[in-house]
C-alpha cells in the first residue's frame, strides 16, 4: 500500500498486518516491524516497477495524494502529478502484472449543492484538489476497469496528530484554544480502523468498481467537535458556529457532502458503521496510548 506515514495508509497497514503480509511504501522513513516498509518516492522513474519486482503484490491500495486542499491551491501542477497522473500509472501497472488495486478517491468530487449522493450521480468539484481527483478516478478506470474505486472520508489518530479533524478539535480543545465548528458543511466520516477493515474485505470479496465507503450517517462539522468534546471531557464552549464561508479558506469547500452507501452495504450484507460508536472507539483508542504510539513510527 502507498502513503503509508498518511492517515489511512499507517493505520490500513497496522490493522491489516495480522492478517495479511503488508508492504508499506512512503517517502517518508517509518520505524516499524509490525510489516515492511520501502522508502521511495513513487514519482520517480523506474520506482513503481522495481517496487512490484520486490514485493509482487496479489493487492494494492493505493492511499497516497496531495491531500492538504490549500497546498493544491498553492501547487496545481503537484497536485495534478501526485494525485491524477500517478494513480494512472499504477493502474496500468497493476493490471499489467495481474494484481487487484483499491484507488481511494473522496467525496470531495462533488459540489455539495443537493447532497445523498450516489455512485450514479454526476461530480462536480469545486477544488484543485478535488478536480485532480476526479482525473484519477477517470484514469484508473481507462487503466483498469476492474479496478475498486473507493470515495471515502475519514477520521481517526494519525502519525503526524495533523490529519484528521477529529484531532483538530482535540488537541485545540485541550490546549484551551478557540476554534470554528462549521455548521454549514456536512460529512459522513467513517473511523479509519474501521475503514482499514472495510476495504480489505472489499477486495477479499472481489467487488470492482465506484463504490460510495463512508458512516451510514451524517452530520455538520460544528455537531461533529461537540460530539467530540463530550465524548473527551472537553469544553465544547470553545467551539464557535460558524460558516465556512467565514472561514478564510483558498480551496472551496462543498457544503452538503451527504452520501448514499446503499450499494456498498448491499454487497457487504450489512450497513456500514455509525459515527457515535466510532467516536467511542476513537477515545477508547486514545485511553489506550494509541495516539503515542502511531506517533512513534514515523521518523522525525
Amino acid at each position: 500500500m502507498t502513503g503509508t506515514s498518511g492517515l489511512l495508509g499507517l493505520n490500513l497497514a497496522l490493522e491489516n498486518a495480522r492478517n495479511h503480509k503488508v508492504f508499506g511504501v512512503d517517502r517518508l522513513p517509518i520505524k516499524t516491524d509490525v510489516f515492511t516498509v520501502f522508502q521511495a518516492d513513487l514519482l520517480q522513474p523506474g520506482v513503481l516497477e522495481r517496487l512490484f519486482e520486490q514485493t509482487r503484490p496479489d493487492w494494492v491500495i493505493h492511499c497516497a495524494a496531495l491531500a492538504d486542499l490549500e497546498a493544491c491551491e498553492a501547487n496545481p501542477s503537484l497536485a495534478q502529478q501526485l494525485n491524477a497522473e500517478l494513480p494512472g500509472e499504477i493502474a496500468a501497472l497493476v493490471s499489467r502484472r495481474g494484481a487487484r488495486l483499491v484507488h481511494i478517491s473522496t467525496d470531495a468530487v462533488f459540489d455539495g449543492q443537493r447532497g445523498n449522493y450516489t455512485e450514479e450521480d454526476t461530480p462536480n468539484p469545486l477544488s484543485t484538489y478535488a478536480r485532480t481527483k476526479l482525473d484519477a478516478e477517470r484514469a484508473v478506470v481507462q487503466a483498469n476497469p476492474e479496478a475498486v474505486i473507493a470515495r471515502v472520508n475519514m477520521f481517526g489518530w494519525s502519525a503526524s496528530g495533523k490529519r484528521s479533524l477529529a484531532e483538530f478539535f482535540v488537541y485545540n480543545l485541550q490546549a484551551g484554544k478557540p476554534v470554528k465548528g462549521f455548521t454549514d458543511v456536512y460529512f459522513c466520516p467513517l473511523m479509519v480502523n474501521d475503514l482499514a477493515y472495510i476495504l480489505v474485505e472489499m477486495l477479499e470479496k472481489d467487488l470492482h468498481g465506484l463504490y460510495h465507503v463512508f458512516s451510514s450517517e451524517c452530520i455538520s462539522k460544528y455537531d461533529f467537535g461537540m460530539r467530540i468534546a463530550i465524548q473527551f471531557n472537553l469544553d465544547s464552549g470553545l467551539i464557535a458556529p460558524a460558516s465556512v464561508n467565514q472561514s478564510g479558506l483558498q480551496a472551496t469547500r462543498a457544503p452538503l457532502l451527504t452520501m448514499d452507501t446503499t450499494k456498498l452495504s448491499g454487497a457487504l450484507g450489512r450497513s456500514l458503521p455509525r459515527i457515535a460508536p466510532a467516536i467511542e472507539r476513537f477515545y477508547e483508542l486514545y485511553k489506550q496510548g494509541y495516539p503515542q504510539k502511531i506517533r512513534g513510527y514515523l521518523i522525525h
